[in-house]
Formats: structure tokens, C-alpha cells, sequence
């Protein structure tokens, strides 16, 4: 399924909720992580494919990350001290779940690649929450770190059946020519890596970064019947 049968096919997901007058589902907090690596003139990106066998976005290429869970909570919060001059609640536009939301982006990250982070290495980059007309909706903070020394990431979790290193401009055209396949959040956050050359002009542009204004894609219908799905604005 390439980009245009994926966008028809939630325009027309969209119309049917709408139509349908039902009251969208709650979305789960999620946090997911761009591992990236300096390769040569330019940078990659740690990518997996889910698994055929997983319930939920099987065979999409998809960043490591998953949804806050209970554990997440506990702790103290996170403060100046843990990453300083970054309030955590401020950047993440979450004042209670702030310091889950980045221990699951660590947690989920070790889990899924056995790469050990620590909350100074994460740079919030973007947030998406997935479009009301979806059953299974999550509200979703995307990090930046830089591939620590010495650390190598693998699949450690049986989640995923294919892992690899891409720099973002070959897996967004892969994605737009149909040869892989990612959920748009996905696309569009390497599509935003693209103009940068190292990890570190892209860990410093994420320092100035929005990450807490969410992005919500939405179904448009104008008044001769057009229908169009919107990313943002």
C-alpha cells in the first residue's frame, strides 16, 4: 500500500466516523525514539519492521517506543538535575505524566533494542496524536537521541522481524515509491531530518523545537463533497 491508497484509505475512514456520530476513543500516552548515528557525510536512523505476528501495525517500519504503562509513574519527577535546563513538563506540554512519558521513551527503547539511554541523552522532537476516526488511538512524544558509545542496537524483544540503519531522505523515498511501508508520523518526522548532515545540528534543532503543541491529523470536506486529509494547520 503506498502513500495515496494509505491517504484514500483515511479520508475514507474519516467520512465513515463522521457520519457515524460516535464519540472518538481515548489515546493511550506513547513515546517513541529516533536512535540516531553519524555514517559518513550524513546520518542514520535505527528502523524496525513489526513483526507479522504483532496485533497492532504489523509489517510497518516504526521508530522504538510503545505506550506508558503503570511503572512509567513511579519514581520521583524529573527534574533540572536529570537533564539540565529542560522542564520536562514545560517542553512536554504534560505537567502530571511528563516524567512517564520519558521514562517509557527510555524503557521501551532498552526493551526493544537493548540500548541503554539516559534522560539527558533524549531531545523531544515532535508529538502526534492519532486522528479521532481511528479505533486505537495514542498520543505520542518523538525523541532524539544519539546512538551511545559503545551500545549496538538489536532486536531484543521477538517485535520485530527486520531492523536497519537508514539515513532519512532513502527511507522516506523508499516509503513514498511504495517499497516500505510506515505510518505517517513516521514518514514525516524523517522527512524533517532529511536537511540535516550530523547528529548533533539535529540534537540542537530539536532543542528549539515545539514538542508539545500536537500535531492532530484530521478529514476535511468542503462543501461540493471533496474530501482531504489534513497532516496539520
Amino acid at each position: 500500500m503506498d502513500m495515496a491508497e494509505q491517504t484514500a484509505q483515511l479520508v475514507a475512514r474519516g467520512l465513515r466516523f463522521a457520519e457515524s456520530g460516535a464519540e472518538p476513543a481515548p489515546a493511550r500516552l506513547a513515546a517513541t525514539v529516533l536512535l540516531l548515528r553519524q555514517s559518513g557525510p550524513g546520518l542514520e536512523v535505527y528502523l524496525l519492521r513489526r513483526a507479522a505476528s504483532m496485533a497492532f501495525a504489523s509489517g510497518m517500519y516504526a521508530f522504538p517506543g510503545g505506550s506508558v504503562d503503570r511503572v512509567d509513574y513511579s519514581g520521583a519527577p524529573l527534574g533540572a538535575a536529570d537533564r539540565p535546563g529542560v522542564d520536562w513538563p514545560a517542553r512536554l506540554g504534560q505537567p502530571e505524566p511528563a516524567s512517564a512519558v520519558v521514562r517509557a521513551a527510555l524503557r521501551e527503547t532498552a526493551e526493544e533494542t537493548g540500548v541503554r539511554l539516559a534522560v539527558a541523552d533524549l531531545v523531544p522532537w515532535t508529538r502526534w496524536i492519532t486522528p479521532v476516526f481511528e479505533p486505537r488511538r495514542y498520543d505520542t512524544y518523538f525523541f532524539l537521541a544519539a546512538l551511545p558509545a559503545g551500545q549496538q542496537p538489536a532486536d531484543v524483544s521477538g517485535e520485530a522481524d527486520r531492523t536497519e540503519w537508514a539515513s532519512p531522505a532513502d527511507a522516506v523515498a523508499r516509503t513514498e515509491a511504495g517499497e516500505i511501508f510506515m505510518f505517517r508520523p513516521t514518514s514525516v518526522t524523517l522527512g524533517e531530518l532529511v536537511g540535516f548532515d550530523t547528529v548533533g545540528a539535529a540534537l540542537a534543532a530539536g532543542a528549539g523545537r515545539d514538542a508539545a503543541t500536537a500535531v492532530l491529523p484530521r478529514v476535511e470536506q468542503s462543501a461540493d463533497g471533496t474530501a482531504r486529509f489534513v497532516i496539520g494547520g
